[in-house]
């Protein structure tokens, strides 16, 4: 090998870098999916890729970077705009330059951001799991609960340390009315990638404790966010969390502080408002409904008891007025109708007496007849069983050569029953013979 064609590393890395200079001057808008985004002294490290849009594997990696001298001003437009922080999973537009440096290699240059290309590719998402709860027939469900008239019992969901958390228990205990409310706290990640995980974790404990709790089960569940970035709501649009609140059998009220288009978590919510202290003012105003109910209810209930007692007296006195007049006339008519009543009574008995009278006579007529009838039936089953008396004489069994062995008095029916010695009378039709049994 000739030794002028040999080049060093740092020459062939210059020879390189000349050609992209001189061969892509321009910038270009790329498209692009974020694989891994991450910030360092105020400059973007981005490792971009793209996917086989049929079995989703890579076909293209580059790394790229924003400097912080225009991250500054691209990341701020970009979170207003969308809502969101750029994060790994995001599809993105970018408008970049090639880079080639000898020492740290090929990257692309960011210099800008078109954040309506994310908003569609993020909007097309939203509608995907819009479409996918849809029809799964979970989106509504949430809708179809009742919030509870007395609704005091609060599950909350919420970081422990935010401020809207706070604010959320100091606007419900300082309440105008001195309604009472109780709270039990599930803490929750409300911030970053972990959201959508927590908070599910935090419904699952919310429900687990719901079947311990007998005697103070929850009216409703609260989720709320106070403190956070308005740029980072990502968590909050997940398919996972959305299918977990739509299904949760208690309504869900939420006020996670945002004031753009509602998260997927707000749209199948029972309630949503804007805020932690709106959620706040939400419950009160619903007790408050219920006791402006009552109170009309009572008041109504009142009126109608006032106005049908006044009708009664009036009706009462009116009567009372009538009586004297009214009582002549009445008790000449209820005489009348107790002399009718005693007219028929004395009818009737004296029909009664007649016909038992008439019943007695035909007895009487009856009577001898039906005792002679009686006698001589009885007489002649007296003479059956004199026959039958007198057949079952022992007499006439020992005048026919029969006999009969006593033993003590007793007759014998079994001769095993005898022993030797013993002394037995043998009656005949002509008398009685005695024996002794011998061995």
């Amino acid at each position: 090998m000739r030794s002028e064609n040999r080049l060093t590393l740092l020459e062939l890395n210059r020879l390189v870098r000349e050609v992209i200079e001189c061969e892509m001057p321009h910038e270009y808008w790329v498209e692009a999916e974020l694989s891994e985004c991450r910030e360092s002294r105020g400059h973007c490290y981005m490792e971009l890729i793209q996917k086989d849009s049929q079995t989703a594997t890579p076909v293209a990696k580059a790394s790229a970077k924003c400097w912080a001298s225009k991250w500054l001003a691209v990341r701020p437009y970009f979170e207003r705009t969308t809502g969101q922080r750029l994060a790994a999973g995001m599809k993105v537009l970018l408008k970049v330059y090639p880079q080639f440096h000898e020492a740290f290699g090929f990257s692309w240059i960011v210099t800008d951001i078109d954040p309506t290309y994310t908003l569609g590719d993020m909007a097309r998402k939203r509608q995907e799991i819009i479409r996918q709860l849809k029809e799964e027939g979970v989106y509504d469900l949430q809708k179809e609960l009742s919030l509870p008239l007395f609704c005091q019992n609060i599950a909350v969901i919420s970081s422990e340390t935010a401020a809207g958390y706070g604010d959320f228990c100091d606007q419900l205990a300082d309440n105008p009315y001195g309604f009472q409310f109780r709270t039990w706290l599930f803490p929750a990640v409300m911030q970053g990638e972990a959201t959508s995980q927590s908070i599910i974790n935090a419904l699952e404990r919310i429900f687990n404790a719901q079947g311990s709790m007998h005697n103070t089960p929850f009216d409703c569940v609260v989720i709320i966010r106070g403190g956070g970035a308005t740029s980072d709501m990502s968590g909050f649009d997940t398919l996972e969390l959305a299918e977990n609140v739509a299904n949760f059998p208690i309504p869900i009220i939420t006020g996670i502080g945002h004031d753009r288009d509602e998260s997927i978590l707000d749209m199948v919510s029972h309630t949503r408002v804007k805020t932690p202290t709106a959620a706040a003012a939400f419950l009160i105003s619903h007790l408050k409904e219920v006791l402006d109910a009552l109170n009309d209810s009572q008041r109504r209930i009142a009126n109608y008891c006032g106005s049908k007692l006044s009708t009664l007296n009036a009706q009462l006195s009116t009567l009372q007025a009538a009586l004297p007049r009214l009582f002549p006339a009445i008790k000449a008519r209820e005489e009348r109708r107790i002399e009718a009543l005693s007219s028929r009574m004395m009818s009737g008995i004296q029909q009664r007496l007649l016909s038992q009278q008439a019943r007695i006579s035909m007895t009487e007529q009856k009577l001898p007849m039906m005792a002679l009838q009686k006698l001589t039936t009885e007489k002649h089953r007296l003479e059956m069983m004199e026959e039958k008396i007198k057949m079952l004489d022992p007499a006439l069994l020992l005048k026919r050569g029969y006999s009969i062995t006593l033993f003590g008095g007793k007759t014998v029916r079994d001769p095993m029953a005898l022993r030797p010695g013993d002394e037995i009378e043998t009656r005949v039709e002509k008398g009685t013979i005695k024996s002794i049994i011998k061995a």
